[in-house]
């Protein structure tokens, strides 16, 4: 749970009158990628069928996927960078015709970065249940129409599967891995899967199963979606532009926020001064710190679905390496790639002990030697924000 693009992910600011304006209008029902829309630097895999943990079948699927660098002859150069719960594809570049943000991590991936794209072959698909370009709620079914609420419930392990379909359709055998957030969560189930196949694991500010203290935050946010009359019980697609799920969509991303930043942040940038002139002791005065939730509230829901967002959540919320494989401990002990663990040290979203947990049960090297840890004002999405102290140990796992 994270913001994932580099505009959101920036430093907690006061909001603008001109940025107030460019949210003006009525947002359409969904802001997911459609087909017809501009593919920009997308590409796509061949469908394929996926048998879910549910207990159904996903037929034609698709990924969306963007690559930088090239692959080499012996197809050993390949890095999967994956991203977090509200990220895309478009892992690195600016913003146009197709991409409305830019790269989530510009400064970690390119020409002479900490993911040299001079070395390595660099891949980042949109997740399985997610609507920039992947087969999601927002896809249309068989019968032509949204699958909505009929899409199938998604597990962390049933998207890590889908990845590796990307991967053998490609060509590609064996590669390193690497995500933080939800996409960690990706990324240990890549490596207990196919332990053969996974050369080297970057795990960030991920933990090995969600809490129930997590899964309960994560519910609250679900609840709040559901419970926008707008949302029809999920098929609300044809809804006419400013009558979709807005303010549920957009109060769970509120909710959100907050567990992403520190308190440190938000009281030091905002502390209690007010958006305007207007007094916030009055009902058409706000605190600025509201009006930075409400900017990137109203924001979110212009670029993201609301079904995606229930069926992103909902696999979070099943997340635990240890299920049917005996316990948590035994499960990571599996991997025995060089691995690093890095998290963030205020991050109240997944703390710390989350990534403790994994460096201590891995059998493989641990980059380091221990638990890579990084000091933020931004808390957990610090892996974003602090991409020199991120890439300084990227470095050392991708020399």
């Amino acid at each position: 749970m994270d913001f994932q693009i580099s505009e959101d992910s920036a430093p907690s600011e006061f909001i603008t009158e001109e940025q107030r304006r460019q949210l003006v209008g009525r947002p359409p029902a969904t802001g997911a990628w459609i087909v017809g829309d501009s593919v920009g630097d997308r590409k796509f895999t061949t469908p394929f069928n996926l048998e879910v943990e549910a207990g159904s079948e996903l037929k034609g699927a698709r990924l969306a996927f963007e690559t930088w660098g090239e692959l080499n002859e012996e197809k050993d150069n390949a890095v999967l960078v994956l991203h977090a719960l509200t990220g895309d594809s478009h892992t690195v570049g600016p913003a146009k015709d197709g991409h409305p943000t830019s790269g989530w991590w510009n400064g970690v991936i390119g020409d002479g970065l900490a993911i040299d794209t001079k070395k390595y072959f660099v891949i980042t698909p949109n997740a399985l249940g997610g609507c920039q370009g992947s087969t999601g709620p927002s896809s249309l079914d068989a019968n032509g129409k949204e699958y909505g609420p009929n899409f199938p419930q998604l597990t962390i392990r049933d998207q890590a599967r889908a990845f590796a379909i990307l991967m053998d359709q490609l060509g590609i055998d064996a590669f390193v891995v690497i995500g933080g957030s939800m996409a960690g969560m990706h990324a240990l189930e890549l490596a207990i899967e196919y332990p053969k196949r996974i050369k080297k694991l970057g795990v960030l500010a991920a933990p090995a199963y969600s809490t129930a203290d997590q899964i309960a935050l994560n519910t609250v946010q679900l609840e709040a979606i559901r419970s926008d009359e707008n949302f029809q019980g999920g098929l609300y697609y044809d809804a006419k532009p400013g009558f979709g799920p807005h303010r549920g969509l957009s109060l769970a991303r509120r909710m959100a926020l907050l567990n992403y930043r520190s308190p440190q942040e938000l009281n030091e940038r905002f502390g209690r001064s007010w958006q305007s002139k207007v007094s916030p002791l009055t009902e058409h005065g706000k605190y600025a710190v509201e009006s930075y939730l409400d900017f990137h509230g109203n924001k979110f829901v212009r670029r993201f679905d609301a079904n995606s967002y229930i069926t992103l959540v909902s696999a979070m919320n099943s997340h635990d390496v240890g299920r049917e494989r005996e316990s948590v401990e035994k499960a990571l002990a599996s991997i025995s790639c060089p691995t690093l663990v890095l998290g963030i040290k205020n991050d109240r979203l997944f703390p710390l002990s989350g990534q403790q947990l994994i460096a201590d049960c891995i059998s493989g090297e641990l980059i380091g030697g221990k638990l890579q840890v990084i000091e933020s004002e931004f808390g957990h999405d610090g892996f974003l924000i602090e991409t020199e102290a991120v890439g300084e140990r990227l470095r050392q796992l991708l020399p």
